[in-house]
């Protein structure tokens, strides 16, 4: 590695870490396809310290003496500071991720909001005094902190789902440590060390970076850590499920997608098409919720189909730091060769190709967006996730077999519905069995309304006001006023 190259160290207990056993590894450009920047290698020595100094935190010092109304305060500062930065973290994750400025930058624009809507809800966390059925006592219930959080997060919208997990965690009172991604950690790096300079105290959150079979292992496994977030696969998440029940964790995961835009005949066709592009070209198909099953009732299946190759054979490609380019690389070496992959295994089990399918020239890891028809709902492409642009479009003839093929699906995270009547508006939301519906719209998030999804797709919900609950843990506390202790072997 050159020695020009900026070096990334973790952060631990208030400043930043060299790692323990002295190594780094390169992080990527995906435009360019070229290293530019070292991250520190983290080992399982280094996770250790850094929840010890997450537990430290929690039980003692300036933040455990907080009062609800401070941290609250904090985290609004937190939020402006993130605000104030907004540009330079943008720039640092599309160098590092490889997805469009205009929409990192929107991202990073409105990632202020969860700090100042969780900072908000900080001393509105409540106990009660519930009414009790036996005469001689008091009894009030309070809330607490579930302890160290391990923060895990993925490639693709790093600080947008870091804020999803850190605010609300950060609001109940509890302490994080963070494992990004090894694809995209400087960004997360930066941000953290923006939270310190703003007055987050020391131990409050950290950050390790290095593998997931390391790093992430450990932290994960670590008997310190009460509770673990989670965005990513759900190969992923069902290990970080099974290693965290051993231990009796509270998991969060938010897993992967297989999500259908359902277009119906009385739809407007131009917002559909344009939906259907915006859900599986958008981010390069490197999305979650990414609409990549487009569901078309079969009297205006052609059509559909042929304004959707027109509109997205315009899609611009190349520099995703350029405000004019609308579709960027993709992220990992791995993931290029895996969207390659589907591409070959969509053709060989028959699905025709309309548009794209193939590698594109634009100097870094681009994939032209890819359009399949004659597609059944059994193949691979329309049943894995390949989180890239490649779109799987499925013909139905009906209500009820929309229904049908959009819950033919291990997965239930997102769904689109396309049409003008109002009825089947509010049926097919109630009968698609995922965490999130949008009719007439697609990609619509809001750190007011909860997020995650059913089946394979994970546990738990961020965002909204539940979202807190997830950190917190439930006392009740007893108090007799004059009841007579009675026979000791009897239950009170």
């Amino acid at each position: 590695m050159g020695l020009s190259m900026q070096r990334y160290e973790m952060f631990i207990d208030g400043e930043s870490r060299k790692p323990g056993a002295g190594e780094w590894f390169p992080t990527d450009n995906p435009y360019l396809g070229t290293p530019w920047a070292e991250i520190a290698r983290g080992t399982t020595e280094d996770v250790d310290d850094a929840v010890r100094a997450a537990h430290h935190a929690l039980h003692s010092g300036p933040w455990a003496e907080l009062t609800a109304s401070a941290r609250g305060s904090l985290l609004r500062r937190l939020g402006d500071t993130l605000a104030a930065n907004a540009r330079r973290l943008a720039e640092t994750e599309v160098r590092d991720n490889g997805k469009l400025f205009t929409e990192m930058y929107g991202q990073l624009g409105y990632v202020p909001e969860w700090f100042h809507y969780y900072g908000g809800l900080a001393d509105k966390i409540e106990g009660t005094v519930p009414p009790l059925d036996k005469k001689g006592y008091f009894a009030y219930t309070k809330k607490e902190p579930v302890g160290v959080v391990a923060v895990i997060t993925p490639w693709n919208s790093p600080l947008l789902l870091l804020a999803w997990k850190i605010a609300p965690a950060l609001a109940a009172g509890c302490t994080v440590v963070i494992k990004p991604s090894e694809f995209t950690s400087a960004s997360t790096l930066e941000l953290v060390r923006l939270l310190h300079e703003a007055g987050l105290p020391p131990g409050v959150v950290n950050v390790v970076t290095g593998s997931g079979e390391d790093v992430g292992a450990a932290l994960v496994e670590h008997p310190l850590v009460r509770k673990i977030t989670f965005t990513g696969s759900d190969a992923t998440g069902r290990r970080i499920s099974e290693a965290a029940a051993r231990d009796f964790k509270r998991v969060s995961l938010e897993l992967g997608g297989k999500s259908p835009n359902i277009v119906f005949a009385d739809a407007d066709l131009d917002a559909a098409v344009n939906g259907a592009v915006s859900g599986i070209f958008a981010a390069t198909g490197q999305t979650c919720i990414a609409g990549s099953r487009l569901l078309v009732q079969q009297s205006v299946h052609d059509e559909v189909v042929g304004r959707l190759v027109d509109l997205a054979r315009t899609a611009r490609m190349g520099d995703p730091m350029d405000e004019a380019t609308q579709v960027g690389p993709i992220t990992t070496p791995a993931q290029y060769a895996k969207v390659l992959d589907y591409i070959d295994i969509a053709q060989r089990e028959g699905a025709r190709l309309a548009l794209g399918g193939k590698a594109a020239d634009c100097g870094g890891r681009f994939v032209e967006p890819t359009v399949f028809t004659g597609v059944s709902n059994s193949m691979r492409i329309a049943q894995e996730e390949v989180f890239g642009p490649v779109l799987a479009v499925i013909p139905f003839h009906d209500e009820a077999e929309a229904v049908t093929l959009a819950n033919d699906s291990r997965y239930g995270l997102g769904a689109g519905v396309w049409t003008s009547d109002i009825g089947r508006a509010f049926r097919m939301a109630d009968r698609i069995r995922s965490g999130t519906v949008w009719v007439n719209t697609y990609r619509a998030v809001s750190y007011l309304t909860p997020f995650g999804g059913f089946k394979d797709s994970g546990i738990g919900r961020e965002n909204g006001i539940g979202a807190i609950t997830a950190y917190l843990e439930d006392k009740s506390v007893w108090i007799n006023t004059g009841a007579a202790t009675g026979n000791p072997f009897v239950l009170r």
